[in-house]
């Protein structure tokens, strides 16, 4: 069955949001689909978006943590100039075909200051005579915003315009109700997918990872605190201070840095770069120290090893503490909050979380091709 979808992305910091509409697209196109990708900000040149048709709409990003402004490539503030530009550049490759699907990243459940060029996007398709499919593709955890009424124009938004709210999470873990006070009202639109990640990867056979704890931080870039605590932390636990430490510490920390690093680590702790096996160190580890990213998480939901989780919860962000919360209720994780860090706290942390017991949960995946499915049912569904 050949269909056409059409998925909107905007990554403004990391590059977890388009990673995850690739694979959505990419399991689209497994399916028969022709799938048009269109990015807010450049595609990173290691995504495959191998069969993909890429269109790159006048990019921007976030400078900062804060999310409050959105700036060009070079840094410029953007303007009602530039907005206008973006809206035509998207509404132009949206109208290019006769599209069944329509999919948006996120929003309206967060990129609020995308308003300005989603609505009209929405309202377009709304107004065809063969309104397409319209989706949502969200993460597990919404950022809860201090303001309630935000919290209710998403899900006013969700009620106007979609279909269908398609959440990547497991929900024996995570609901939407656990970072959404409307969940209700929107209950009925949605469908848990369960993780997109996670999949088997072939790894070199080595003995890295036996019984180790695993320190990981995803990029790096806002990991300080959390590496520095990790260095110390080692002699300081009761169960393990005779155990090898594995520091890894991604390619957004510089060269300088990672050299300071490397020399302060003491006796028992090694410090390498990530490593592409990361999710197999896991599986052989006796225990996880990292943030709580989506991905890091889902590594540690798939591998079943205890862990400790010190949320990145800086400029008010949310979303990291409430995963970490999250799981720590199932008894899965120990928190040790950002705020205060200190080597003796997470010490204290590491020994509670080896009190844990591993996990035998076969955590859901295959979030991507649930997707998919769950989306070529809503087609078909319309179309009989």
């Amino acid at each position: 069955m050949t269909f056409k979808a059409f998925i909107h992305v905007q990554h403004l910091l990391g590059t977890g949001h388009v990673v995850r509409a690739a694979k959505i697209g990419k399991a689209l196109a497994a399916r028969g689909a022709h799938v048009t990708l269109a990015s807010g900000n450049r595609i990173p040149p290691t995504l495959d978006v191998t069969g993909l048709t890429v269109i790159e709409l006048p990019a921007c990003k976030s400078p900062d943590a804060t999310f409050k402004r959105l700036v060009t490539l070079e840094g410029q503030d953007i303007d009602d100039t530039w907005k206008s530009a973006r809206v035509k550049a998207s509404i132009q490759a949206f109208e290019s075909d006769d599209f069944d699907i329509l999919l948006t990243e996120t929003y309206p459940f967060g990129r609020r200051q995308l308003d300005f060029e989603l609505t009209p996007l929405l309202t377009r398709a709304k107004e065809r005579d063969r309104a397409p499919v319209i989706a949502t593709s969200i993460r597990d955890i919404l950022v809860r915003k201090k303001e309630l009424w935000k919290e209710k124009w998403m899900a006013d938004q969700a009620l106007k315009y979609y279909d269908r709210v398609l959440i990547h999470a497991d929900p024996d873990f995570i609901t939407l109700a656990d970072s959404f006070p409307f969940a209700a009202e929107v209950e009925h639109l949605v469908r848990y997918t369960g993780y997109v990640g996670g999949d088997e990867r072939t790894a070199p056979e080595t003995a890295d990872g036996n019984d180790e704890v695993i320190v990981s931080c995803g990029g790096g870039a806002v990991a300080e605190a959390l590496l520095s605590a990790a260095l110390e932390a080692r002699p300081l636990s009761r169960r393990a201070e005779d155990t090898a430490w594995r520091v890894l510490i991604g390619h957004d920390v510089s060269q300088d840095a990672f050299a300071i690093y490397e020399k302060s680590a003491p006796e028992g702790v090694i410090v390498q770069r990530a490593r592409k096996d990361f999710p197999d160190l896991l599986k052989r580890a006796r225990l996880s120290i990292s943030q709580a990213g989506y991905n890091t998480v889902l590594d540690v939901l798939v591998a079943g090893v205890p862990a400790v989780f010190a949320p990145f919860a800086q400029e008010n962000e949310t979303e990291q503490t409430q995963r970490a919360q999250a799981l720590a209720r199932h008894g899965r994780a120990i928190v040790a909050p950002e705020a205060g860090l200190t080597p003796e706290r997470l010490a204290a942390a590491v020994d509670d979380a080896l009190a844990l017991p591993r996990s035998h949960h076969h955590v859901q995946l295959g979030g991507a091709t649930n997707s998919a499915d769950i989306l070529m049912r809503d087609m078909e569904a319309r179309s009989s």
